[in-house]
């Protein structure tokens, strides 16, 4: 080997990773204007695919990369890694799964994908020696996997918890700092490209509770699939909520819970549903698009990551950290001359099974909207006592339409499904307007 006149000898180039994105959407285009602008030196785009793909092209993706609409021509080529973004799980279980077997490996943002194939397609991964990356499924650019599976290695968690849906935290906080309508806010994060245009995925809770799945996994190593775990929707929130929960020293957020069952019995007890928290809790100051994801350990108490959980660039910024994580560790394989290595980027522990549960106790908010006349906080109180419901306080803003009259009623801590068999018998009364809404207040 040649020497440089210092003496060092001269290291042979190595030539970069080469990088398939497959979906050019806004995350996509994100991810390639990083590896084109920014150019890490262990990676470099080689292909785009894309349906209908000329419609795709971008004048600033250099010449070398080839576009085509055809997804053979990436599993088909010499990539070393393929960047899946097209989401869903058909048809990207399918390509991933074609992608593994044919030697390369795989960064994906597909929440639920990740959060109900995620242990087979890592076992997959493990044993054709390739690797999966998947910290951008769950909020954005913060490195909550990574932080849980390496930062908090030593812990021994038990809870996790957050905000997980930018989408639903820029509606709950527009209505919050406006006092604007439900439909309003939803309108108004159609525009700016928070919501999709059927935005059930987010506001419904599935979005988060995909997000819960995986964050279960990989933090509390609990087997739970994202259809055990109860999710409300948060909209059945109105303005005057905020102005209720602001009398309460409270604001309302969407919040996914999972903790384990302290007496070591298999079961998790995970949600998610909007909730009232106090204005002191980190969940009160996430404002708009942003995520927050809190754990608690046996050892290191609690531990909080935040920043943007949403948009094309903080998601871009997961998916290409990845890349270069699988880049360098495969480059010190080579460097130790050792074969592919056997471990996943992120691991999702098999563990046992956990029966997921929905279960809580805690005090609660309801409010009430109804057609105003004497008796009726005496009906209610009849009933709340008949199932052993202790009421708190009862709020009225002054000045509502009687016609049309919303109040709230807050209840000494009861368990959610007691306080449901009362709202059930409740429901009865010919004096509401609309359904009852009931929400959580955490402490």
């Amino acid at each position: 080997m040649k020497e440089e006149a210092t003496g060092a000898p001269r290291r042979d180039r190595v030539s970069p990773f080469k990088v398939a994105i497959v979906g050019f959407g806004t995350v996509g285009r994100s991810v390639a204007r990083i590896l084109c602008e920014h150019t890490p030196v262990e990676l470099r785009l080689t292909h785009v695919y894309n349906r209908d793909v000329e419609r795709k092209r971008v004048s600033w993706v250099p010449p070398h990369v080839e576009w085509t609409g055809s997804i053979e021509d990436v599993l088909s080529s010499n990539v070393d890694v393929m960047v899946e973004l097209i989401g869903g799980l058909k048809p990207a279980e399918n390509w991933i799964r074609r992608a593994l077997l044919s030697g390369k490996s795989v960064v994906t943002a597909n929440k639920q994908l990740i959060s109900q194939r995620g242990p087979e397609l890592l076992e997959l991964a493990r044993r054709q020696g390739e690797r999966i990356g998947f910290e951008a499924s769950v909020a954005g650019g913060i490195p909550v996997v990574s932080g849980l599976q390496a930062g908090l290695a030593g812990d021994q968690l038990f809870r996790v918890a957050g905000i997980l849906n930018g989408t639903c935290n820029y509606i709950l906080t527009r209505m919050e700092a406006s006092r604007w309508p439900f439909v309003a806010a939803v309108k108004e994060a159609q525009d700016l490209g928070f919501a999709e245009a059927n935005p059930a995925e987010d506001v419904d809770g599935y979005d988060a509770r995909a997000k819960l799945a995986i964050l279960a996994r990989v933090g509390l190593q609990c087997q739970i699939h994202p259809s055990d775990i109860v999710c409300r929707s948060i909209s059945v929130i109105e303005a005057i909520d905020f102005t209720y929960a602001l009398r309460l020293g409270c604001t309302i957020r969407q919040v996914s819970r999972a903790e384990k069952d302290v007496h070591g019995e298999a079961q998790l007890f995970a949600c998610v549903q909007p909730a009232l928290v106090p204005l002191s809790s980190p969940l009160a100051r996430v404002q708009g698009s942003q995520n927050l994801v809190m754990t608690t350990g046996k050892f290191g108490g609690e531990t909080v990551f935040s920043g943007h959980g949403a948009g094309g660039d903080p998601t871009a910024v997961a998916v290409v950290s990845d890349l270069i994580g699988i880049a360098r560790s495969r480059r010190e394989l080579d460097r130790l001359g050792r074969s592919k290595s056997k471990n996943a980027i992120y691991r999702i522990p098999r563990g046992k099974s956990h029966r997921v549960i929905g279960e809580f106790a805690s005090s609660h908010y309801v409010r009430f909207t109804v057609r105003d006349r004497p008796g009726i906080i005496a009906s209610l109180a009849t009933i709340f006592s008949n199932y052993g419901i202790n009421i708190d306080a009862v709020f009225q803003e002054p000045g509502s339409d009687k016609s049309r009259l919303p109040f709230v009623i807050t209840l000494e801590e009861c368990s959610n499904s007691v306080l449901e068999s009362a709202l059930g018998e409740i429901k009865n009364f010919d004096f509401h307007v609309q359904p009852p809404v009931s929400l959580p207040i955490l402490v």
